[in-house]
């Protein structure tokens, strides 16, 4: 069994791009929306409709979805 203090906590955010992000939202949704785009960008999941979706999240936050990849891009080393 694995300790949970070891695991990420899926309902908040990994990165401080997000993090500012949704402390500016009331919107369920919209954070939602933002932690899926970030979990994406760490680790695409396969298939299409999950594709669209992070397309169309990057689309109307294009600003967000470049600094959440640089973020996560240097955490990496790369």
């Amino acid at each position: 069994m694995s300790d949970p203090l070891l695991l990420p906590d899926f309902a908040r955010a990994q990165t401080d791009a997000v993090r500012r992000a949704v402390a500016d939202t009331h919107s369920e949704a919209l954070v939602a929306d933002l932690l899926f785009l970030e979990r994406w960008e760490m680790a695409p999941i396969p298939g299409p409709a999950a594709a669209l979706r992070a397309a169309q999240i990057r689309r109307a936050n294009p600003g967000l979805a470049a600094e959440v990849r640089a973020e996560i891009a240097r955490a990496r080393g790369n």
